[in-house]
């Protein structure tokens, strides 16, 4: 059934341009590094070892705490190692500091700890992950006398890996992931959500709180209609948010709006993501991975229904518009005015939203042996 939503986004596909949105850099003609207008920045078309892939992100905030990455080629320190795609999506929060490290070191951990195994797994994921948490508290606790905000720094963290035929999506936050899956008898693309998210408006994720937390009766509390832990914040997993791991950062000189009465002994948030793994099938079409400021505007399969339907060019900035299209609306402006508005007083419409499409061709999958031209790309780097 086609849904006014569908036709609202999908229709634009056939235009040849996005409204001249990024004509004023160098978009179509490939700019390696991606291209900077404005408050976007984007890669509209690339190639992985995989397939093609698409990359945007918008800024909302006054400083751009969205961070992200794409890597293609060895997934370990050894040339003669396992190939793959490597996508991380850094959702920061209260600073852009938490996701800046993540961008720098959870790659380089995965590819450390993968040598040392020598295979791709579930467990590398997971001592990347933590590996880097323990680096960016250390860091942390080495900068606590001079700058003592960067123990309320935080991020949530999304990263997908394909490997040897193998997708692993690991994810801590609340930034999403979803397959784009090609149903033959339907002769549609369904939405599959592949990640768990850790947000305390879900009652699955406070009862975990609650279950790890016995003795506190204030792990989770709703304020002002929103859940949050500990009152301050909502997701229940990530990196950095070191006054929520180590006590030791929760007192002065740390601002009074992060510290809580009490002391605890063990890290009320988690570092450790949820993994997902699973063998590609030809069907599987493509991945969309973003941060939450997408899924707050678009339901998966509305995202995977303007994928499908439209050219890969410059299909993670369609996606992108079509949230903002839908905030805008929300608001009862019209986008044209949304446009206009400058990051910092934007953020009242939205948030920083950070999307990467990639294309899954079962062909170069199934050569786990295909060595492709490295890539490696950083998302919103031109952004403050």
């Amino acid at each position: 059934m086609v849904t006014s939503t569908w036709k609202r986004y999908v229709y634009p596909c056939w235009k040849p341009t996005l409204d001249n949105e990024g004509e004023n850099s160098s978009s179509r003609g490939g700019d390696p590094g991606g291209s900077v207008d404005g408050l976007w920045w984007y890669k509209d078309l690339g190639h992985h070892v995989n397939g093609e892939f698409s990359m945007a992100v918008i800024q909302a905030n006054n400083t751009l705490e969205d961070q992200s990455q794409l890597e293609s080629g060895s997934m370990s320190l050894i040339e003669a190692g396992p190939q793959g795609t490597f996508v991380g999506i850094y959702d920061g929060h209260a600073g852009a500091e938490a996701a800046r490290f993540i961008n720098g070191r959870l790659f380089e951990n995965v590819k450390k700890f993968t040598s040392e195994d020598q295979v791709m797994s579930a467990d590398v994921i997971s001592k990347a992950y933590l590996a880097t948490e323990e680096e960016f508290l250390s860091l942390v606790r080495k900068q606590w006398q001079t700058r003592p905000q960067i123990a309320s720094v935080g991020s949530c963290c999304l990263v997908g890996i394909i490997c040897s035929g193998m997708l692993y999506i690991a994810n801590a936050g609340d930034s999403r992931a979803v397959l784009g899956k090609r149903e033959r008898a339907l002769k549609e693309v369904k939405a599959v959500q592949l990640s768990s998210e850790h947000n305390a408006s879900l009652e699955s994720v406070r009862e975990e709180l609650r279950s790890l937390h016995p003795d506190d009766p204030n792990v989770v509390v709703l304020k002002h209609k929103v859940w949050r832990v500990k009152g301050i914040i909502q997701v229940s997993r990530s990196i950095g948010d070191a006054y929520l791991k180590r006590a030791e950062f929760n007192r002065e000189p740390l601002l009074h709006k992060f510290r809580f009465p009490g002391t605890f002994q063990k890290p009320i948030l988690l570092a450790e993501p949820s993994i997902f793994v699973q063998k590609l099938l030809p069907e599987d079409q493509f991945l969309i991975f973003a941060s939450d400021g997408l899924w707050e505007h678009l339901s998966n399969q509305e995202a995977v229904d303007i994928v499908s339907s439209c050219e890969h060019h410059g299909i993670a900035r369609k996606l992108i518009k079509a949230a903002l299209q839908e905030a805008a609306k929300k608001r009862e402006m019209r986008y044209a005015d949304l446009k206009r508005i400058d990051r910092g007083v934007r953020r009242h419409f939205h948030d920083d939203i950070t999307v990467i499409v990639l294309f899954l061709d079962s062909h170069l999958i199934s050569r786990s042996s295909f060595r492709a031209p490295v890539v490696s790309i950083k998302g919103g780097r031109g952004g403050p």
